[in-house]
């Protein structure tokens, strides 16, 4: 399978926020809200940190170990579990809801940059090992976004009333009717069924959702090495404990995070707020929030009340029980894993970047931020109809109205344009301005209001004149409009609308090896890649 690409800079696709559009050039005025700098010295800093900050290694492996007993470990899956027991292999993260046959497009390009920069960093620090880590945000109570997917345009609703952490649901009747429903989309393509082998294997009534993803992401990725981590656990909770009960009696983490959003919002859009006590009590299918109320910690949705002395009780007994919310997940990762870079998109680094101040409190290295790798894919039969149009091909990232226009003035040239004849009305009319003003200065308002009448009317008439020229290429906007349309669903990006089932089962595994092959270390631009068959 061969494949193509052409690039373009993150802030020209008109897809990132300001703030990602700084952090990636390194402006000063973000400077106080990350560690390191998103570069190869910045990784070096990084991992110069986390050698003075050591983890419990044998309790990660054990879980780890725990988590994949079922599974038949890859040899480079297996070198990797070895490998995090010596204090000089270190990892590299990317973390995600576990979405159902997992969600959009960009989940599958987060994993795989994760795989290349592990690669990368062994070859530019040779005396360490790096491993790839899928973080599985299991506890996450969203099932309205983390219960649909879109394949080929065709939204597909995991209708269930299973509540609390998805991660926790069954496999039930509802989810294997959505693979059927897909499988009639995709079972003609050459790798349609071994995409549903994968599906009915992994998604078997009864499993967990999170064990369902893990065996899922296992088949995709494991042969490349990914370590999937599910944090839903006593034994690794147990280490986060310290800051449960700082968080549940000192409520540190909001006004620490607080303060840093009044400096950010001077600025910037501020992506989370946070609450005064930033942890949910989770059991069985509840995951609520936990609030003070006197000296009494209360879970209001669960009638349940806690003096201090039974709120120690039970961290040390279940600490399982308390879940951390979006202010306080990414501190327990990096509690638990020796971990040197986080790779998130725009909206992960948004608010990654109001928490500096937290890590820095409990003295928990900050990790090396990371832009993930973003992609559009175009098939060589929409390539070639795109450049047919005359426009290359990043200008896909332009409005077709925008595109219409230049193609307008290119063709009509300067009979389009009256800017020639309104500087020498506007000559004239100072001309008439000198005239008149001799005769009597108070006629000057009156000359430049009639100056202004004939400009205004000479613009409409541009605009006129261009709206006439822009209709002869009616079919050119059609046929631009058309080919952005199938590449930018409901005009956003496709990797975070789109499902990879229609491109794995035209291709299989073949398709995942070019989304690996164009997965760069440190993301320096985005990638259009044209995909066509040998």
């Amino acid at each position: 399978m061969q494949s193509s690409f052409q690039t373009i800079t993150y802030q020209d696709t008109g897809y990132f926020t300001p703030i990602v559009a700084d952090y990636l050039l390194l402006n000063e005025k973000l400077q106080p809200f990350f560690q390191h700098p998103p570069n190869w010295n910045g990784l070096a800093e990084a991992i110069t940190s986390r050698k003075q900050t050591p983890v419990n290694r044998e309790l990660l492996v054990e879980v780890l170990t725990q988590q994949y007993a079922s599974l038949t470990l890859t040899p480079r899956l297996s070198e990797n579990l070895a490998l995090l027991k010596q204090a000089n292999t270190f990892t590299v993260t990317t973390a995600h809801q576990p979405n159902i046959f997992t969600g959009p497009l960009y989940f599958i390009y987060k994993c795989m940059h994760a795989i290349r920069l592990a690669e990368s960093l062994h070859q530019q620090f040779p005396d360490n090992h790096f491993v790839p880590v899928y973080y599985m945000g299991s506890e996450d109570a969203d099932l309205e976004e983390i219960g649909q997917l879109s394949v080929g345009g065709m939204k597909r609703i995991w209708n269930t009333p299973q509540k609390g952490a998805v991660g926790r649901m069954k496999v039930d009747q509802a989810l294997l009717d959505i693979i059927t429903e897909m499988e009639g989309q995709t079972g003609v393509l050459t790798f349609g069924k071994e995409l549903s082998d994968i599906w009915r294997s992994c998604f078997t009534k009864g499993k967990t959702i999170s064990q369902a993803m893990l065996e899922m992401v296992h088949q995709l990725m494991g042969d490349r090495g990914l370590v999937v981590l599910i944090p839903d656990n006593a034994q690794l909770k147990s280490v986060f404990t310290p800051i449960v009960l700082q968080e549940l009696f000192t409520q540190f983490s909001h006004s620490l995070v607080e303060a840093t959003n009044q400096q950010l919002s001077q600025q910037y859009k501020v992506q989370a707020a946070g609450r005064n006590i930033n942890l949910f009590y989770l059991i069985d299918n509840k995951r609520e929030r936990i609030e003070m109320q006197g000296d009494k910690w209360v879970v209001p949705a669960l009638q349940l009340s806690f003096s201090k002395q039974e709120l120690e009780q039970e961290c040390k007994l279940y600490p399982e029980r308390f879940s951390a919310n979006v202010i306080l997940r990414g501190l327990f990762q990096e509690m638990i894993l020796p971990n040197v870079a986080f790779i998130g998109g725009g909206g992960e680094l948004a608010y990654w970047l109001e928490l500096k101040q937290i890590f820095t409190e409990v003295k928990v290295p900050f990790p090396v931020l990371l832009l993930r790798n973003s992609f559009v894919l175009v098939n060589k039969a929409q390539a070639e109809k795109w450049e047919a149009t005359g426009f290359p091909i990043p200008a896909l990232f332009t409005t077709p109205e925008s595109l219409i226009q230049q193609l307008a003035k290119e063709n009509a040239g300067d009979t389009l344009h009256l800017t020639s004849e309104i500087e020498r009305v506007t000559q004239l009319y100072q001309q008439i301005n000198n005239q008149a003003t001799v005769v009597d200065k108070s006629l000057s308002d009156h000359v430049i209001a009639l100056k202004n009448t004939a400009i205004e009317k000479l613009q409409v008439l541009e605009k006129k004149m261009l709206r006439a020229e822009k209709r002869k290429y009616a079919e050119s906007e059609y046929r631009i409009q058309q080919i952005r349309s199938q590449i930018f669903p409901n005009n956003q990006l496709q990797e975070r609308v789109e499902n990879m089932a229609l491109w794995y089962a035209t291709w299989g595994k073949e398709w995942l090896e070019v989304i690996y092959q164009h997965s760069q270390p440190i993301a320096a631009d985005f990638r259009i890649i044209i995909l066509g068959e040998e």
